[in-house]
């Protein structure tokens, strides 16, 4: 079940503008993260004034201009417990673990309808998906290295599927017809970026700030996926996740995976799901019952992050990790679609 959670405020205090950003930063799909498991079970609790440095944010406009907003939080319980991991059986392996169980979503009567017609692809060349009428949830280091937005980010854009049919249109006799997504544009008229990501970079934990909302220039008119706070593994369904994106192995295909966490923190997801770059950004999301009611729901509760090198007992290990949307997480994204806290105080 879903269960609703008090959410915290954050809301903001100042805004100041900087400088325009260089837009020189090569596009880089996969990460080297320093902090793996043990040393994210080893970090300490960040205090109310660390959390209001690393949920300020900055904005990028279209026309280049850029803006800081420092945040205060309210009605936050900090919890000592510190960044409780499950320890779980570790393996040493690649992006695709054994059998390749990923699946390529041709029929598009699938395609264009919910849950997959909520995953866009953005410009720089990862995955996306659509938060409200007007946003995209896509991973921080898609638009920016840690020093500098990317080249990319400038004229950023993003592609809604729609579908069109391979051939000319006549089908032969005995011909299969093939419906492939090709994608209706859309220009980004803002982005927004935790400071926890700029700072994260150089502190080796940049990872738990691995996330971005984009705002579109216009509405677009398609069913999207709502947010969910994060459950813990034990929480879950089989601790199945599912999510859809374009994996650059499958150029012009959306492919889709479900897989069960291997390891958790506070902050991040360890799992074995199989995946490509092209896919970083993807929704990560849950199919669960609503409180008092007999319909099931899907909700958004991570954001996939791409393919991590980490230090588990010494040894370098690798996962696919993904950002989890906490209700710190939640506030934020949900103050960024709505422009206040008013809409954000359930989650």
């Amino acid at each position: 079940t879903w269960h609703l959670k008090k959410i915290p405020q954050i809301v903001s205090e100042r805004t100041f503008s900087l400088d325009s950003p260089k837009f020189e930063a090569k596009t880089k799909l996969e990460l080297n993260s320093v902090c793996g498991i043990e040393c994210q079970r080893k970090l300490p609790v960040p205090s109310l004034s660390d959390l209001k440095d690393l949920l300020s944010y900055e904005t990028v406009f279209e026309n280049g201009t850029r803006t800081l907003t420092e945040v205060n939080v309210l009605g936050l319980v900090l919890d000592p417990a510190g960044n409780t991991t499950t320890r779980r059986s570790a393996r040493r392996k690649r992006q695709i673990y054994g059998t390749d169980s990923r699946f390529s979503i041709y029929d598009k009567r699938f395609m264009t309808n919910f849950p997959f017609n909520t995953a866009v692809k953005i410009s720089t060349g990862c995955s996306g998906i659509l938060i409200s009428p007007k946003h995209v949830l896509t991973a921080a280091h898609c638009l920016h290295n840690g020093k500098d937005y990317v080249k990319g980010s400038k004229r950023l854009r993003v592609g809604l599927m729609k579908t069109k049919s391979r051939g000319d249109g006549r089908k032969r006799k005995g011909a299969k017809r093939n419906s492939t997504p090709s994608f209706q544009w859309t220009r980004v008229k803002s982005t927004h970026i935790p400071k926890g990501w700029f700072k994260g970079v150089s502190g080796d934990i940049a990872l738990d700030y691995d996330y971005a909302v984009l705002e579109l220039k216009r509405p677009h008119k398609r069913k999207y996926m709502e947010l969910g706070i994060s459950p813990t593994i034990k929480m879950m369904p089989g601790s199945m996740i599912h999510f859809s994106g374009f994996d650059n192995d499958r150029a012009g295909q959306l492919v889709y995976r479900f897989c069960s966490i291997s390891d958790e923190s506070n902050d991040l997801f360890y799992q074995y799901c199989d995946a490509e770059p092209g896919s970083t950004g993807s929704g990560v999301y849950l199919r669960l019952k609503e409180p008092n009611k007999k319909k099931w729901k899907r909700k958004i509760i991570a954001v996939y992050s791409g393919h991590q090198w980490v230090d588990v007992n010494g040894e370098q290990q690798d996962y696919n990790v993904a950002v989890r949307i906490t209700p710190l997480k939640y506030a934020q994204i949900c103050f960024w679609i709505h422009g206040n806290d008013e809409n954000c105080t359930q989650g």
